[in-house]
């Protein structure tokens, strides 16, 4: 009896026990549940896949510190809240990049956007083994708006802005603590929400062949705020992806919450380590319903080309074009003035400030969606490439004829895209850029043409937006025709005088060519024939790329732009003053 009231007494004992751990095990998941549920719910809608953190304020990383400010976060100085930060860093081939975030423009408090003499780059040398000094400072490269560009003096060296205006701060000189730097070589850069609510993310570092898509299994989309610890991370389905471009599904909280303006997006092949990212998802705007306003855009990626852009944007508005999207990638000269100059004019020109190096093709299809809500047709060449009509006639005309008339043929397609055959032009005899300009100065050709650039309808180009060598894969129903070279051609003053041609050996833009300066595919088209990979002139460049005397074009722009007094071109005095000031 003792036993059995023994053993009844334990089980009393182990059963409240056990009920009491169920207890408090059910409290803590409906007390945790409840805190980490509507946190979701209130920042992140469903139905999203969510891995519910709270996410910590911005710290600061420890090796970001000089100026001895490393305890704040880049928001905060000395514990308050600062106007501007550096919200991100990334170390380029040849130079460092930072962000800079300023408040709403509306605020009451908003600060003025700080120029290059409000600030110099200031870097720490702490985490170099072989540095012989702990800080220095230069001044940036160039200041665009929130973009900083500093020289790269040590990789490893911590970069942080040096504010010198006492204006923009009460108190004088302060230090903008430094972030922890993003590699280029693998890094999302850029994103766009395109019309249909996709997100469009330009990614470095997937290493995907040229003109191929690929298969969206094997990748996903990753959105939130820091990916190297994950907070918050929702992800979603790739669409489509090819070379460095990647179309996503955009959550639906992402489109619909206003709180999530800091999220970034990025690209994870699955079964490996996401991505860096600085790319926040940013809405293309659409207008409302009816004609474009325009009928024929140029879109361009160009790099110290001020001197040249006058004669670009003059002639070939008289021909046709109405709105130009430059894309500037990393200029040094007066670029920015040249531009304003001509849209003082009345020329409708957008500069996009565009830093990533090695990214044509991304920044084509990234320029084809901003276009796409204005203009009807969109042309992609090069400062030094100039449409060419023999025939008299306006672009707009020509297009109407070709798309319309399609030569008397009948196509089984809606025409989507025009290519045009380029005449390369050599030095025709230079050494000394021309003072009228290219189109008047170089008029000796290669006999035969080579490759083609393209005249788009960004409404019939495909989701995946691939391009290879200015032409883009089109949607099903479009095609492309050839434009005949007696009505047609592209001018490209590819081989100038000695002066202006070996900038080109600084960096080729294009993702997929490799730079001159590389030995690597040395008997490609796209190489120099006969100049190997130094930046050294030969003796015979002037007279090289001559086999053609062609002065159809110059004889029209002598005959169209002429001042009839002192028959000078009207980009003469401009052009010089640039050549003299650069």
């Amino acid at each position: 009896m003792k036993k059995d009231h023994r053993r009844n007494r334990d089980d009393v004992v182990w059963s409240r026990f056990f009920w009491c751990t169920i207890f408090i095990v059910i409290s803590c998941v409906l007390f945790t549940g409840f805190n980490f549920s509507s946190f979701r719910f209130l920042f992140f809608p469903p139905p999203e896949r969510l891995q519910p953190e709270i996410v910590p304020r911005w710290r600061m990383d420890a090796v970001a510190t000089a100026g001895g400010h490393g305890h704040d976060s880049p928001r905060k100085l000395d514990g308050k809240e600062k106007k501007v930060w550096i919200r991100e860093t990334v170390i380029l081939p040849d130079q460092v990049l930072l962000f800079l975030n300023y408040p709403p423009s509306s605020a009451a408090t908003s600060p003025r956007l700080l120029t290059r003499d409000d600030l110099d780059c200031v870097y720490n040398f702490s985490s170099s083994p072989t540095a012989r000094q702990k800080n220095a400072s230069r001044p940036p490269n160039r200041v665009d708006g929130e973009i900083v560009r500093c020289p790269l003096l040590d990789r490893s060296a911590a970069v942080s802005l040096s504010v010198k205006s006492a204006d923009t701060y009460a108190g004088g000189e302060v230090l903008l603590n430094a972030r922890p730097a993003r590699a280029w070589h693998s890094l999302a850069y850029e994103a766009l929400i395109d019309r249909d609510n996709t997100t469009v993310v330009f990614v470095k570092g997937l290493n995907l062949r040229p003109d191929k898509l690929y298969n969206v299994s094997r990748f996903e989309c990753v959105y939130g705020w820091d990916f190297t610890r994950p907070k918050f991370i929702l992800r979603s389905e790739v669409i489509s992806i090819a070379q460095e471009i990647a179309r996503c599904r955009t959550p639906l909280s992402l489109l619909t919450n206003p709180f999530n303006s800091s999220i970034k997006v990025t690209v994870r092949v699955k079964g490996r380590v996401t991505l860096q990212s600085v790319a926040q998802p940013r809405p293309n705007p659409e207008p409302e319903p009816g004609p474009k306003p325009h009928q024929l855009c140029i879109c361009t990626m160009l790099r110290n080309q001020a001197k040249f852009i006058r004669e670009w944007v003059m002639y070939h508005d008289e021909i046709g074009i109405s709105r130009w999207f430059i894309y500037d990638n990393n200029s040094e000269d007066e670029i920015e003035s040249a531009i304003t100059l001509l849209t003082g004019s009345g020329y409708n020109i957008s500069r996009h400030v565009w830093p990533w190096v090695k990214t044509q093709e991304a920044g084509f299809a990234h320029c084809a969606i901003r276009a796409r809500p204005s203009c009807e047709w969109v042309g992609f060449i090069d400062v030094d490439e100039f449409l060419h009509l023999p025939s008299g006639q306006s672009l707009p005309e020509f297009l109407t004829n070709l798309t319309e008339g399609t030569g008397g043929l009948l196509l089984p397609f809606q025409v989507g895209e025009v290519r045009v055959a380029c005449h390369s032009f050599g030095p025709s005899g230079l050494t000394q850029p021309p003072t009228k300009g290219v189109i008047a100065g170089y008029t000796c050709r290669l006999f035969a043409p080579e490759r083609h650039k393209s005249i788009v309808r960004p409404e019939a180009l495909n989701s995946s937006l691939v391009n290879v060598i200015h032409h883009f894969h089109l949607r099903e129903g479009f095609g492309f025709v050839d434009a005949d070279r007696v009505t047609m051609v592209i001018n490209h003053y590819k081989y100038q005088v000695w002066e202006v041609f070996k900038e080109k050996f600084y960096r080729r833009v294009a993702t997929y060519v490799a730079d001159w300066q590389d030995e690597l595919n040395v008997g490609s088209k796209d190489r120099t024939p006969g100049l190997g990979t130094r930046a050294v002139e030969p003796d015979d460049w002037s007279s090289r790329f001559c086999e053609v005397n062609d002065t159809g074009l110059r004889d029209e722009v002598v005959s169209r732009f002429s001042d009839p007094l002192t028959g000078t071109l009207p980009w003469e005095d401009e052009a010089e003053t640039m050549r003299q000031g650069l």
